[in-house]
């Protein structure tokens, strides 16, 4: 008895091979597109910014120019806070790149959590970079990622002059499907999609 699931089927074969052709020219768009994206945001001018004033884990205080350490670039991340499950996996994220990271500039992230929550929450996670709290500042409100007392995740850099001027380079929001969380991009290769995935049900693997 023949077999019609290995069945040559010419009709499907030339179906699947205009899908496979047609994804190909859009992804080569894409990536077009997003090189030229780089090129615009490079485009753009620099913002100058104020020395906002920090809380770190410990209490301490610690300005926007502290962070730069000897490096005259920063990154520095705009999570939500403990109580954002999606801001926690972003963030977990973060960890297997950190080092890579730093050999380019220092990470650091910001929350609206008091310098308690923060320095407890990273132990529980595992997080190695720095965390400051935002409590008091204006600093997520100037950046945009604060709206109608609402805040909003995503990423700023700076760039540190000799005199000590701080500019804004460049600010980028965080989201499902973003180039920031390697999850989605898995889940979007799955036949069932992101379809239920909650991220509230993940807790983090302790390591031996």
């Amino acid at each position: 008895m023949e077999n019609t699931s290995i069945t040559c089927q010419p009709e499907r074969v030339l179906g699947m091979l205009k899908i496979n052709a047609e994804i190909e020219e859009l992804e080569k768009e894409i990536m077009e597109k997003k090189q030229h994206l780089k090129k615009l945001k490079k485009a753009a001018p620099y913002i100058p910014v104020k020395n906002y004033e920090f809380i770190k884990s410990d209490g301490q205080s610690i300005s926007l120019l502290e962070l730069f350490g000897d490096c005259n670039e920063l990154i520095v991340v705009h999570n939500m806070g403990k109580s954002c499950s999606y801001c926690t996996m972003w963030a977990d994220g973060f960890v297997g790149v950190y080092d890579y990271l730093l050999l380019k500039a220092p990470f650091v992230l910001a929350t609206p959590d008091s310098p308690e929550v923060q320095q407890s929450f990273a132990k529980e996670r595992n997080w190695p970079f720095p965390m400051v709290s935002t409590i008091k500042s204006s600093f997520k409100k100037d950046m945009g990622f604060e709206r109608d007392n609402y805040q909003y995740p995503g990423v700023s850099t700076f760039k540190k002059e000799a005199d000590g001027v701080i500019y804004l380079v460049a600010n980028d929001a965080f989201g499902p499907g973003d180039d920031y969380s390697s999850p989605w991009h898995f889940f979007d290769l799955l036949d069932s999609g992101v379809e239920g995935f909650n991220p509230k049900a993940v807790k983090k693997r302790m390591m031996i």
